[in-house]
């Protein structure tokens, strides 16, 4: 009667411990219709309103004076890592393209949401990115093996790491 007792108590305790929160942030993902992968516009990450966003412009102006800037910037979706959607690029004003990656990981977009609109909050600052990880982020974008070979220096660029993500759908 112990034995059953005890495994019944540990049944309890796994499944109570399996229902906790994990704090992973729940996210919109794409679904199937008819076929073809639609892009779900919404909220991916932190909930992100469209009040008090900055345009590029003022965003890159502040991380070229001081080195950071914190808010939300609008702008339309360049490309997207095309494994899991785990970052993504937008094209600034000056012609260059800044990478967004997502607060620890938490959550992705959509692997096919090129060209949409998007607003994020976060982060953005000064960073040179290393050799290693560029050539990852042009693995990651199905680069061949020459292109990726052909990365050989770090890079001084603008990157944003957003807490939360708004796609909103394409006019």
């Amino acid at each position: 009667m112990k034995t059953n007792a005890t495994i019944f108590i540990l049944a309890l305790v796994v499944g109570l411990a399996a229902c906790q929160k994990t704090g992973v942030v729940a996210q919109k993902t794409t679904y199937e219709l008819v076929g073809e992968a639609k892009v779900v516009p919404g909220n991916y990450g932190d909930v992100v309103k469209e009040a008090d966003v900055a345009t590029t412009a003022i965003m890159l102006q502040k991380v070229e004076s001081s080195g950071t800037f914190t808010g939300k910037v609008s702008g339309n979706i360049k490309e997207v890592c095309t494994n899991k959607g785990c970052w993504f690029a937008m094209e600034l004003p000056n012609g260059t393209s800044m990478r967004v990656t997502f607060k620890d990981y938490g959550f992705f977009i959509p692997t096919n949401s090129q060209g949409f609109p998007i607003t994020i909050e976060g982060v953005a600052t000064l960073s040179e990115t290393d050799v290693e990880t560029l050539r990852h982020y042009a693995e990651d974008q199905g680069k061949s093996k020459e292109e990726v070979a052909a990365i050989t220096a770090p890079k001084k660029e603008i990157t944003f790491e957003a807490s939360g993500a708004l796609i909103k759908a394409k006019s």
